[in-house]
């Protein structure tokens, strides 16, 4: 299901009204999880002080800057985060460095885990899988990026029978995955630098 998302109806949304429409959707969640799909290797994220250390090449300081951001990480009230990151081999200076932060955010109590492109094949016949958000029950976005990687919006999918079925499919996914520290503690952490992009 979850290939289908791109070619599903939806409410087209630029970044700003993506985050305008997203905020007081996802205060409504309750107990139900919020799950995140990520998918692409590479992004760029210019407001964030660790990503522009790491892309000018000062990697020390750009893990200083990431691990101050585990204060705002903290977990608090809201709903149990779940996030699948496929990741591909060798892994991209981009996605060793979101590992960082994802480290955080497992220590931290965000249940994420990791799972090879090669387990997904069967579903990326055509195209990769979407970037794909789901508030519970409630609402799914398609999150979109530019040429660059850089958030450009979103698509509110709200097809209850096909938020279902990606849910389930993803909760699948998931439960093949591999824990997100156990993933950086082999894979990751043994790295060298990425070189600066």
């Amino acid at each position: 299901m979850l290939e289908r998302v791109r070619t599903a109806p939806g409410l087209s949304l630029d970044a700003a009204a993506y985050l305008d429409d997203f905020w007081p959707r996802f205060q409504r969640i309750g107990d139900e999880p919020f799950w995140k799909l990520e998918r692409a290797q590479h992004f760029r994220e210019p407001d964030v002080p660790s990503w522009t250390a790491m892309v000018e090449g000062d990697w020390d300081r750009s893990l200083v800057l990431v691990e101050e951001m585990r204060a705002g990480i903290a977990p608090g009230s809201g709903p149990e985060l779940r996030r699948l990151r496929i990741v591909e081999q060798p892994v991209t200076p981009y996605l060793q460095w979101e590992m960082q932060i994802l480290r955080i955010r497992a220590e931290e109590g965000e249940r994420i885990r990791t799972l090879p492109a090669k387990a997904v094949a069967h579903l990326e016949t055509v195209v990769e899988l979407p970037e794909v958000v789901l508030l519970g029950s409630l609402t799914m976005y398609e999150v979109l990026y530019d040429a660059t990687g850089t958030l450009s919006g979103a698509r509110r999918i709200d097809d209850p029978v096909l938020l279902s079925d990606c849910r389930a499919e993803l909760a699948q996914l998931y439960d093949q995955g591999e824990d997100l520290l156990g993933y950086f503690e082999r894979e990751i952490a043994p790295l060298s630098p990425p070189k600066s992009t």
